[in-house]
């Protein structure tokens, strides 16, 4: 078996592409979709258009994959990784992370199957265990399943969402829900 976050760092750069500057994304000039201000944050200095595919996949393991924790979703369900970490590339990591401990939360029967986890974002080994706990109960499929739905439907409001506060972002909203929300 190859290296998951290889494996999932590669497909979304085809989804990225390569450089970008739309005048309203508010997240201004990018590269293999990491942000200007995400690259200075993680050490890139030079020209957004000359940042490498391997100067991002460093930006992608450090600042969406293993400080977020979604590595160690990775450990438990690939299907649940991938999703949480397409979605912390394209909105920021806390969200995702949210979504999944409020959905685990949801799903476990009064803390029947196991205990509820702190709604903070911060995708820890309680989280890992509450997802591993539910794929345990629900069968591994299923769990992944009924969690990628959950995911995929609070990003799909969360799209909505932002075209309605601010009409700039339609530009963005067939895309998003075209390329971003899958309910496999």
């Amino acid at each position: 078996m190859g290296d998951l976050f290889m494996d999932l760092a590669t497909r979304l750069l085809r989804v990225e592409g390569g450089y970008s500057n739309h005048p309203s994304d508010r997240g201004g000039e990018t590269m293999w979709g990491v942000t200007i201000g995400v690259a200075r944050e993680n050490g890139y200095q030079g020209p957004m258009r000359d940042m490498t595919k391997e100067q991002a996949f460093a930006i992608y393991r450090r600042a969406y994959w293993e400080r977020p924790g979604f590595h160690l979703i990775g450990d438990v369900s690939p299907k649940v990784a991938e999703e949480l970490f397409d979605t912390g590339v394209n909105m920021g990591v806390g969200i995702p992370g949210v979504w999944l401990q409020r959905a685990l939360n949801a799903l476990n029967s009064n803390g029947q199957h196991y205990a509820d986890i702190m709604v903070d974002g911060q995708v820890g080994p309680a989280t890992a265990r509450a997802l591993a706990a539910l794929r345990a109960k629900r069968g591994g499929e299923a769990a992944d399943t009924v969690i990628l739905r959950a995911l995929n439907a609070f990003q799909a409001v969360r799209y909505i969402e932002l075209c309605e506060k601010r009409q700039a972002n339609e530009a963005f909203g067939w895309g998003w829900l075209s390329q971003r929300v899958g309910m496999e």
